[in-house]
């Protein structure tokens, strides 16, 4: 008779939990019910009426479908409030250090143009904003960094800062008047794109041993992002080739990340590695440096092997006032 008892109390325990559970449900009900309405026009705006009235209203955490675009949802806004000052970081380096040591030029203006197709091919197919919208603000801060590349680089013959600048609204202008299946073409284009985007970074990096002046910040922020983008496409869009874009380029951002971890502190200065002379030349190997720090360096040990192969001509001895006094060696 016990154990009956035992078990009497318990469901008398549990009977009173849900009541519990139901008034402060009711109570809290009432509450999100009655919100301001700036905050459920924003609530709505941004999870929908559905989702709106399920998750906050009702309170239903059992409503797994709006809970997963919920997340969805908050992990876009974030990604493209992250991507708005992703590469900025990268930016202060550059200009701050007025060199582009350890960027590969190459790499850069290719991940810009695969920046600059996805962004198009998700505005014109009218994907939510959440989804792409990262993609406008690295696009404008790549090319920025492109452009900062080519201008701390040593002069060509081509004027490439001023070329930069005329070929990016080109390009911008032709994406947005492209044919629809031409640019789906496009969108599947970019998954060589950011693959070949990545590998001159890394075999630059490789080559050096050095990272150079590319930002940690700019490297595990698109990590994140790439990880966090797959989930969302698949959750709101459903897009199999934008969504393996990004998971082609979260491989390679490991890769550059783990570069980034393996030579952590090295090739702050710039230093040189004697490789061998030639004939009346010394060649040296820049370590850690880019393209043009490279070649302001040879152009620089051109001009000193230059100084040192002057022969100074001595000055006239001049005799003394008080006479020539004459040094004889001592014979025995």
């Amino acid at each position: 008779m016990p154990e009956n008892s035992f078990i009497e109390e318990g469901k008398e325990v549990k009977a009173r939990v849900r009541v519990v559970a139901l008034r402060s449900s009711t109570t809290m009900s009432s509450i999100t019910r009655n919100l301001p309405w700036f905050i459920r026009d924003l609530g709505v705006s941004i999870v929908g009426q559905e989702c709106y009235t399920s998750l906050v209203e009702n309170l239903d955490i059992g409503d797994v479908k709006c809970i997963k675009y919920a997340v969805s949802k908050g992990l876009g806004i974030g990604i493209v409030i992250g991507g708005s000052i992703m590469k900025v970081p990268q930016i202060l380096l550059i200009i701050n250090a007025r060199s582009a040591r350890g960027l590969s030029l190459s790499a850069s203006i290719l991940e810009t143009l695969s920046y600059a197709i996805t962004l198009t091919y998700s505005f014109r197919n009218s994907f939510p904003f959440t989804t792409y919208g990262e993609s406008l603000f690295l696009t404008l801060q790549n090319a920025l960094i492109t452009l900062l590349i080519t201008l701390y680089s040593p002069p060509k013959t081509l004027p490439l800062p001023l070329l930069t600048l005329l070929l990016l609204p080109l390009l911008t202008l032709t994406l947005l008047l492209l044919p629809h299946s031409t640019l789906s073409t496009l969108q599947l284009l970019t998954l060589p794109l950011s693959l070949t985007s990545k590998l001159p970074q890394i075999r630059q990096n490789a080559r050096a041993r050095s990272t150079g002046q590319l930002s940690a910040f700019a490297v595990l922020s698109q990590i994140a992002g790439c990880a966090a983008r797959m989930f969302t496409t698949a959750a709101e869009v459903g897009d199999w080739v934008v969504m393996a874009g990004f998971a082609v380029g979260l491989v390679l951002n490991l890769g550059v990340g783990v570069q980034m971890w393996v030579y952590w502190g090295r090739g702050q200065g710039q230093g040189r590695e004697r490789e061998g002379e030639g004939e009346g030349e010394k060649g040296y190997r820049e370590v850690g440096m880019g393209e043009g720090d490279a070649a302001e360096s040879w152009k620089m040990n051109q001009q000193q092997q230059q100084q040192q192969q002057r022969v100074a001509t001595p000055p006239p001895r001049t005799s003394s006032a008080g006479g020539t006094r004459k040094w004889a060696r001592k014979v025995d």
